[in-house]
């Protein structure tokens, strides 16, 4: 059997596929699987995918018409038939050990997930980014801490069973995801080493301005429809509380200040401010809100995201 199956989404992914399959091939671990979806690409990725399935037989390539990274990863989850899953972007890449360092951590305690510390690779610097997952954590405190990215993690396949991307989202997505695991998770490890090198591409989400951003917000309201349909919202509802401030007030309000649109502006901060007053109008009295980020999200008004939208606007020129 399998120990690792890794499933990659590609699409137009021809000038940087290579380095992240490399980084696949040569891992320390041998006894992986290596799952290419190619998303409906339009460029040679299809090609270059084939010719290295033809090169390792512990390939398999996916050909499928474009429907979307979270229809391409549920895709490869239905046939992974290794003991983990694990997910790498297409422009992103493993250390050689990555693979090996954290399937050893998962056997060493019989874990559900193990996380790695993430290294950013900017084209003049290289930023370091720990997971914040500590072994052993509560379900609780991985809610409030860790790091939301699907791609730093191995993840044992019973723990996702039931569990699938929604392919409605294009957009926060893995955040989604990873709460409907959170749930789940009664054992989680981590190993402190930055394996996973994610690439910093100055056209992506994260750097500019797209409508796609308020899927961000929506992952947030199917996060909660999940917990409540499960019978487990209260148990976790001030943790709940704390994510959709959190992510409204400061991540969404980030990203939003990349658009050069005031008015664009104006009315996301207000769509957020409307959306926590109707869900949460009592959160500053949560538990989570006495640290340095709390101090921030109860003062969070109109001057602050002014400030915020200056600050990134002096980013981009």
């Amino acid at each position: 059997m399998k120990k690792i199956s890794i499933i990659v989404p590609c699409y137009n992914v021809e000038n940087y596929i290579e380095k992240g399959l490399n980084s696949l091939i040569n891992q320390t671990l041998k006894e992986i699987e290596i799952i290419l979806i190619n998303d409906g690409s339009k460029d040679k990725t299809i090609d270059i995918i084939k010719k290295y399935e033809k090169q390792d037989s512990r390939i398999k390539v996916i050909d499928k018409k474009n429907e979307g990274v979270s229809k391409a990863r549920n895709d490869g989850i239905k046939i992974a038939s290794a003991e983990y899953i694990a997910f790498m972007d297409s422009d992103d890449w493993f250390e050689e050990n990555a693979l090996e360092l954290m399937y050893n951590k998962a056997k060493e305690n019989d874990y559900d997930i193990v996380a790695c510390d993430t290294k950013a690779v900017y084209p003049n610097k290289i930023e370091y980014i720990k997971s914040s997952i500590e072994d052993n954590q509560t379900n609780n405190k991985l809610m409030i801490d860790a790091y939301t990215v699907i791609w730093n993690k191995i993840y044992k396949k019973e723990l996702l069973h039931d569990i699938e991307f929604d392919s409605e989202l294009t957009f926060c997505e893995d955040v989604l995801f990873l709460y409907k695991i959170y749930s789940k998770v009664e054992k989680i490890g981590s190993v402190k080493q930055g394996l996973y090198n994610y690439l910093q591409r100055q056209n992506s989400l994260t750097y500019t301005y797209d409508e796609k951003l308020y899927q961000l917000i929506e992952s947030q309201e199917r996060i909660i429809k999940y917990y409540k349909k499960g019978n487990i919202f209260e148990k976790y509802k001030e943790e709940l509380e704390y994510t959709y401030v959190r992510y409204l007030y400061a991540t969404f309000i980030k990203r939003l200040a990349k658009t050069k649109n005031k008015k664009e502006f104006n009315k996301g901060y207000k769509i957020v401010k409307e959306k926590v007053k109707n869900m949460y109008p009592n959160y500053k009295k949560n538990k989570y809100l006495n640290n340095k980020k709390g101090i921030y999200l109860k003062l969070f008004n109109y001057p602050i995201a002014c400030l915020i939208y200056i600050l990134e606007k002096n980013k981009m020129n």
